[in-house]
């Protein structure tokens, strides 16, 4: 039932809509005078002026949302009247899905429904050729309100960049198929236009308060999703938010802002390089972890920088050039200093792993010790990090993160025995991140194999694999899985289970992978 408050806000809601239809305006028009009759006495928000500018009731939306979901042929939506309302009141935000058809339902961008962005579908929803023969062919001018509620602009380039990764967070959202996780020409093309022009906004270059916050908010937020989203549409999400903090940064802010936009860069620019190692192009991963240095040095953020370094170390610690590893993990070690940080645990583990990686499998008691006494100044930096810190698993450094490259380290050292023990604990952490899991069950393969069983080895590996989805299965994952099948051939080209590894690792090897670089 309707309340007295609702009432007043509906009784003038629909005078203003009768008046404007009589005078011959928009809807969208008429949504902008009833946000600005009736936000300061009843709250009503912009997405809700618009369906009392309809005319219509929560249940005639939904209905329209349904019928456009089965034009586009797809499954039957959850939303109902209790969700639309919370997005109504302000509650809740709309996913990008939802909000592509809320504007495609009012004939809006999702700016003029109160949220900052385009629409992931790339294309507009306003229906400008009516308004003209409303005023007999005349396109009007934008009042001065119209003009305050516009998007940014882009330049031509950026703009065809963004759509095209749009695009593919659409056909990722709309499609159970995993054809579409392809890093291909475009999508590649639209990274690194993207990144490329952050470098030159950094290096030449009034957002508001609240923008600025809901942006670190976002940056937050992907990053708690870095393990548990496919790496492609993360990728897709990251760049576009990447993108707005550039279009933002390119005017002129108060130093304390542009502080905080250099600082969202510089984590955006990280993530991305850190799902580019996922997705295996370990080339433009390097081209955003250099960005996002530039980005962290106008910071003057030791443990910003550190961060950064630490994580660009890991791409040639997967790729095949120990020392340069080595090297950027020093680099960081030294950026950190005495500052408690994430890359004060983080960087000593890849000096670890680099270490084990020069010794070539041989087991020098030199070599052990040094990786050892890596790990124990690790483990030491973790337990003095902030509880935060702890529990982020992209901007941070986790403990299962420790026991996972603990352990990888002792298997590379030869050191079965503690590594089995310290990749049981790290596994038992790993629920929701499927990359780290594989990663972890290849190295308890590899110890099998160091101990000489190898049939345990071959049914671990095909384990690890089989658990794997299409989408997941990136250079990452079958790298070292090719490295243990050479070693299984190596010591038995006809072990048991063999060929069912094999089969495994065939199913990996599809066209999304070419292009990725080795």
């Amino acid at each position: 039932m309707m309340s007295g408050r609702q009432h007043r806000e509906t009784e003038i809601a629909r005078r203003i809509r009768a008046k404007g239809l009589a005078a011959g305006r928009t809807s969208a028009q008429i949504a902008d005078e009833i946000h600005e009759a009736c936000s300061a006495h009843f709250s009503t928000t912009r997405i809700k002026s618009h369906r009392l500018a309809h005319g219509i009731a929560l249940a005639d939306v939904i209905e329209q949302v349904r019928a456009l979901f089965e034009r586009d042929s797809k499954p039957t939506p959850g939303i109902g009247e209790t969700l639309l309302s919370a997005y109504e009141s302000g509650l809740k935000r709309p996913g990008p899905e939802y909000l592509h058809y809320l504007c495609s339902v009012y004939r809006v961008e999702p700016v003029a429904l109160g949220y900052d962005g385009p629409c992931i579908c790339g294309n507009g929803h306003r229906m400008t050729g009516v308004l003209a023969e409303q005023l007999g062919g005349r396109s009007p001018l934008p009042t001065e309100r119209e003009l305050r509620i516009q998007p940014m602009q882009t330049e031509p380039d950026a703009e065809e960049d963004e759509n095209i990764l749009r695009r593919t967070l659409l056909n990722l959202l709309s499609s159970d198929s995993t054809s579409s996780q392809q890093l291909d020409g475009p999508i590649l093309g639209a990274c690194e236009g993207i990144r490329r022009r952050m470098d030159e906004t950094l290096v030449s270059a009034t957002v508001s308060a609240a923008m600025l916050d809901q942006w670190e908010e976002a940056t937050i937020s992907f990053g708690r999703q870095y393990t548990t989203t496919p790496p492609l549409r993360l990728l897709c999400d990251v760049l576009l938010e990447l993108s707005a903090v550039r279009t933002a940064m390119s005017r002129r802010q108060p130093i304390d802002l542009q502080e905080r936009l250099c600082r969202m860069a510089a984590q955006l620019s990280g993530l991305s390089g850190m799902i580019l190692i996922n997705l295996g192009d370990h080339r433009l991963a390097r081209s955003f972890f250099r960005t996002g240095r530039t980005a962290a040095d106008e910071t003057g953020d030791r443990a910003l920088r550190a961060w950064i370094c630490a994580r660009e170390s890991l791409v040639p610690l997967y790729f095949g050039d120990a020392r340069e590893a080595l090297n950027l993990a020093k680099k960081s070690r030294d950026l950190a200093g005495s500052t408690p940080c994430p890359a004060q645990a983080m960087a000593p583990v890849v000096e670890a792993r680099a270490l084990a990686m020069l010794s070539g499998g041989e087991s020098k008691k030199e070599v052990v010790d040094q990786a050892k006494r890596a790990l124990a100044r690790a483990r030491n930096a973790f337990s003095h990090m902030k509880t935060e810190d702890q529990e982020d698993v992209a901007f941070g450094y986790t403990e299962r993160q420790l026991y996972f490259y603990q352990g990888d380290v002792l298997t590379k050292l030869g050191q079965t025995i503690e590594a089995e023990v310290v990749l049981g604990q790290a596994l038992t952490k790993y629920e929701d991140h499927i990359l780290d899991q594989t990663l972890i069950r290849l190295d308890q393969a590899q110890c099998r194999l160091i101990d000489g069983d190898l049939t345990e080895a071959v049914a671990i590996g095909t384990r690890a694999l089989s658990l794997v989805s299409d989408e997941h299965l990136t250079e990452l994952i079958v790298r070292p899985a090719m490295m243990l099948e050479q070693a299984i051939m190596a010591r038995d080209p006809n072990a048991p289970g063999l060929d069912d590894y094999r089969a495994e690792l065939r199913r990996s090897r599809k066209p999304q992978l070419k292009g990725h670089g080795a």
